[in-house]
């Protein structure tokens, strides 16, 4: 008797039996092995205006208990979420934010799941999950583009950089528009993943390097090493390192993953600029808005704390703040 429990039908139906031979509800209650408040409860709550009657109990007892739980996410926690899915959040980023903000636990696999269920009718908001196809793999091809003069390779580049251990090593690389028009130029921080983008309108290695040096003068006393790749858009690699007065490392050929931060990031930006559209005019307000979105979106390589706050050491309760 020392741990409650609901009734069941039969039970119910003893009751009754009881009740008719003129039980105490004390003897019912040390027959059916309950405590006696147990019995005084039943006949209070569930009679009907015939009496007490078994099955009318029984059903009583269950609309109750249906109508009394609680949903396991509530209205306004849906309305949360989609506002964070249209910031394109992850689901399990906006599950451990909400979750060490404002205490919600709410598990990734459940966003998914209304994501999904808000498909089927017709919804839109798996239109802002990343990954939308699957990928097709991509094959080499004998380099036809030269090599850059005055090239440091990334071998000599100092251990503390693979590391993450410091703030200003940066990784750089370009996305070209549909039918080659248009540029964006994307330089990521590797331990903060912050991330910063320019736009050209060709891939020369003037433009390319006037964004560059324009993008990255404000935080140049961040600027300690940048890491490349081959591409002769980075062929005016020394005028970047004196203006940004940083050093310019080159990975191998064919070796993607040696700017793994730099690729990784490259793909959440084409989430915005997808390869079906041109680049030729793409304005500043969408280059800021941007930046904005990868930079104030928690990652989980981050602990759930988003690249702005770790690049500027601050904190801010995104949750909250972010209104749109």
């Amino acid at each position: 008797m020392n741990h409650y429990t609901q009734l069941t039908e039969i039970q119910r139906y003893q009751i009754y039996t009881m009740m008719k031979g003129s039980f105490t509800q004390s003897a019912i209650a040390t027959e059916l092995g309950v405590h006696k408040s147990t019995i005084s409860r039943e006949l209070s709550r569930n009679c009907g205006l015939r009496g007490y009657r078994p099955k009318q109990a029984h059903q009583l007892s269950l609309n109750r208990r249906c109508n009394n739980k609680p949903a396991r996410v509530i209205e306004s926690h849906w309305c949360e979420i989609e506002r964070l899915l249209k910031l394109y959040w992850s689901p399990e980023q906006i599950s451990h934010r909400l979750y060490d903000e404002q205490g919600y636990c709410i598990s990734p696999e459940w966003i998914y799941h209304y994501i999904y269920r808000d498909k089927a009718l017709g919804g839109q908001l798996y239109r802002y999950l990343r990954c939308q196809k699957k990928r097709k793999k991509r094959y080499g091809k004998y380099d036809k583009r030269g090599t850059l003069v005055n090239q440091t390779w990334i071998d000599e580049r100092p251990d503390c950089v693979g590391t993450r251990q410091r703030i200003g090593d940066w990784e750089g690389d370009t996305i070209v528009g549909a039918r080659h028009k248009g540029v964006l130029v994307s330089l990521v921080e590797r331990k903060s993943r912050y991330t910063v983008l320019g736009h050209s309108r060709s891939k020369t290695m003037a433009e390319v390097g006037n964004q560059i040096i324009v993008r990255l003068n404000d935080l140049k006393g961040k600027v300690k090493t940048m890491t490349y790749d081959n591409g002769r858009e980075f062929g005016d690699h020394d005028r970047i390192a004196k203006r940004l007065n940083t050093t310019i490392y080159f990975a191998h050929p064919y070796r993607s993953w040696e700017r793994g931060t730099n690729e990784n990031t490259n793909g959440l930006i084409r989430q915005f600029f997808p390869k079906s559209r041109s680049l030729i005019n793409v304005s500043e307000c969408e280059i800021q808005s941007t930046q904005d979105r990868l930079n104030h979106r928690p990652r989980k390589c981050l602990n759930y704390k988003t690249p702005h706050e770790v690049f500027y050491n601050s904190n801010q309760p995104l949750t909250v703040a972010l209104n749109s």
